[in-house]
């Protein structure tokens, strides 16, 4: 089959092109980036035949809208969405086969906040850094979605998998994070901990892919110096000055200046990709088992 092309006809709110991510250049003080829902971008990628790694698009909130130049099996995941194809619904989290010329159109999400758009063949644009990702804090990786924009297609090699059951998470009614205390919890007054796991938040609305920031209680610091800029991964709960635990994602700074009071586990933070503004939230002591001899 031939390569194609995938026209944006309404780019929506935000729509990145996004992959697993960019590793292995941390050193040189580049995000990770890739998919916030890795497990969404994944299912989506199994639909319809592609590997793991290929690029989908992921949406924000307000869906997308695009065309192809050739026949194209698609799969939206993640944040449940209307699916239509030119004007005609279509299925949720399943392959479906758009014909050349018409527009798949992926409605606003009617819960959670991230969708996921597969193409089979893949999203063709070159890798920068071993990746396709678009990373909004480095700039690196192709741009946002702006309509008008033409995307290349891959030639399609996997076959689509249809299935009668497809289990995918249901976007969560409230955040719950494990966190694990440490390395800088001993910058924090014992009343502080106490808040982080005992305290309800909410997600505020300046959350983003860089990080997920909190309204709610404020934690007080029990050393008030200045801390050196010091390696940060995904998941750390940074706290900044005003006292409002941050938690990190995918597209966050390598390095930073403020005590991380925790780490929430990677493999937990999909369901963050998913918080809407107001969404309760709480974070949840890890408890480690006992070992036996």
């Amino acid at each position: 089959m031939n390569d194609g092309k995938l026209e944006v006809v309404r780019a929506g709110a935000l729509t990145t092109l996004q992959d697993l991510g960019r590793f292995g250049h941390a050193h040189l003080g580049v995000p990770r980036s890739g998919a916030l829902d890795q497990p969404a971008h994944r299912l989506a990628n199994r639909l319809v035949g592609n590997t793991a790694d290929a690029a989908t698009l992921e949406t924000t909130l307000t869906g997308v809208a695009v065309r192809a130049s050739r026949p194209v099996t698609v799969a939206v995941t993640g944040a449940p969405a209307s699916v239509r194809i030119d004007g005609r619904p279509a299925a949720f989290a399943s392959p479906v086969h758009v014909p050349a010329g018409a527009v798949l159109d992926v409605g606003s999400a009617t819960c959670g906040l991230r969708s996921y758009v597969a193409v089979g063949g893949a999203i063709d644009v070159p890798p920068v850094l071993g990746s396709r990702s678009t990373d909004l804090l480095s700039g690196l990786g192709p741009a946002p979605l702006r309509d008008g924009d033409l995307l290349p297609l891959g030639a399609a090699r996997g076959r689509p998998r249809y299935a009668d059951t497809v289990f995918w998470s249901q976007p969560p009614r409230e955040l719950l994070l494990p966190v694990l205390p440490g390395p800088r919890d001993d910058w924090f007054t014992p009343a502080a901990l106490h808040t982080l796991v005992t305290a309800r938040f909410t997600v505020s609305s300046q959350s983003n892919r860089i990080a997920l920031r909190t309204d709610g209680p404020v934690l007080e610091r029990a050393v008030h110096g200045e801390l050196p800029s010091e390696g940060m991964v995904i998941g750390a709960i940074q706290v900044p000055p005003d006292g409002r635990p941050v938690v990190f994602l995918a597209d966050c700074p390598t390095t930073g200046g403020y005590p991380v009071i925790g780490v929430v586990p990677e493999k937990s933070l999909a369901d963050a990709a998913q918080a809407v503004p107001g969404l309760p939230l709480r974070f949840v002591p890890v408890r480690h088992r006992a070992r036996t001899a």
